[in-house]
């Protein structure tokens, strides 16, 4: 009887398997399952097993299943002793029972076991792992292995239907730093998702994965998910980092958010990672941190398009390529005149069709709302409730314009008071 061409099997049932040589001597049981990561991860390299002599890693090519579903070595040689480089995920020891994410759902989840499969028949029967169980089946086989009968689990899991992610949509958060440095889990899948996601993500975990998750990102992917966290997550994301690298995220962030996060730290603390910013962005965040949190000021983003009254639309669209804030906050270009006083706003709308050598004082809005820095923040909700902004200048007492505040920022501080 030849071995099935391709057969699903979870880790549940494998563990504990007798793995016998060609002559059917016991050789040992299986104890777990090494995969690979980096650019082949999800290969099954090699089955642990627990021999009278210790541990034993066994080539995946070297095992095969037989008919009777045990496991049989294809040599009858000496196995040699487990030797960890640092270059595989173990499953039973490294995923089950461990949150993981899952990349496609963008959540964060538990794995209860493992899903394998094996492959081809003869020289190409290898193993290989398919899905990660999240769901109640896979909680139930791992609850009653050895109190049922291996049929009856089966039969009995088997009706509680499916709850798994295929393995390429998970992604392994890996905690102890002993391991954290061996696996080399890479973390590339998350940098592509909306920095909302990622903070409903970070929300959800416990502070150690937490903290191996938001450490694993860039600094510009850092300090868009720290900006949609709440203030008291903030602090505990950035609790174990040094100054320098916290200035480099908060250099990435815009200047109020910024300025809003660092209000939030110990003085010293506060002081320690403006001195490890650059002297350009720290003199931004600086004035910032000046205004009162709760006035239109404290609310506001120097990061804004702004231009002299005898610019073109060809020198405001250079600008606006030219732009290092967030592009997509852009809802209007701004004239100043030589004392930076406000004097005009043009919607990129009326910039897009215009012709580019007509002059933006044309285009401009013969009425420009503003507000002043001390604005009270409910002041500054109704106005923009009343005109139904999207984008209002900040203006000081002088009427130069220091600031724009956007639209989100006022939802944000409209929803902490529901």
């Amino acid at each position: 009887m030849q071995p099935r061409t391709s057969a699903r099997i979870s880790l549940t049932a494998l563990v504990g398997t007798p793995v016998t040589d060609a002559q059917g001597r016991l050789r040992g049981r299986l104890k777990d399952i090494a995969v690979t990561t980096g650019p082949q991860a999800g290969k099954v390299a090699g089955l642990v097993l627990k021999t009278r002599s210790g541990l034993s890693l066994v080539p995946s090519q070297d095992v095969m299943e037989t008919p009777a579903g045990m496991l049989e070595l294809r040599f009858s040689g000496d196995l040699a002793p487990l030797k960890d480089e640092g270059n595989y995920l173990y499953l039973q020891q490294d995923l089950v029972d461990r949150q993981i994410i899952d990349v496609h759902g963008r959540k964060v989840v538990r794995a209860n076991d493992v899903d394998l499969e094996w492959l081809g028949q003869g020289a190409a029967h290898l193993l290989r792992v398919a899905e990660v169980e999240v769901g109640l089946r896979g909680a139930f086989r791992r609850i009653f292995k050895g109190l049922l009968p291996k049929a009856q689990l089966e039969a009995i899991s088997r009706k509680l239907g499916p709850h798994s992610i295929p393995w390429q949509f998970v992604d392994v958060i890996e905690v102890d730093p002993a391991r954290r440095v061996k696996l080399r889990i890479a973390y590339e899948r998350l940098a592509k998702m909306h920095p909302s996601d990622l903070a409903e993500i970070l929300e959800e975990l416990a502070p150690a994965e937490r903290e191996a998750v938001f450490t694993s990102l860039d600094e510009e992917v850092a300090a868009e998910t720290l900006e949609e966290v709440d203030p008291k997550l903030q602090k505990a994301l950035l609790e174990k980092l040094d100054e320098e690298r916290i200035a480099d995220i908060v250099e990435e962030m815009d200047p109020g958010a910024a300025a809003d996060l660092l209000a939030e730290l110990p003085e010293d603390r506060s002081d320690a990672i403006l001195e490890e910013m650059e002297p350009e962005e720290r003199q931004e965040v600086e004035e910032l941190l000046e205004f009162d949190e709760h006035s239109a000021a404290g609310y506001m983003t120097t990061e804004f398009v702004h231009l002299d009254m005898a610019a073109t639309v060809a020198k405001a669209v250079r600008t606006l390529r030219d732009f290092d804030g967030d592009p997509e906050s852009v809802t209007e270009v701004y004239l100043l005149d030589e004392k930076n006083v406000l004097r005009g706003a043009i919607p990129l709308s009326r910039l897009v069709m215009a012709q580019p050598y007509t002059r933006l004082a044309v285009l401009a809005e013969p009425r420009v709302l503003s507000c002043p820095a001390d604005m009270n923040r409910n002041e500054l909700a109704e106005m923009f409730d009343k005109y139904n902004l999207r984008a209002l200048p900040v203006v000081d007492a002088e009427g130069r314009m220091v600031g724009v505040v956007q639209s989100d920022q006022v939802i944000s501080f409209l929803r902490e008071q529901i």
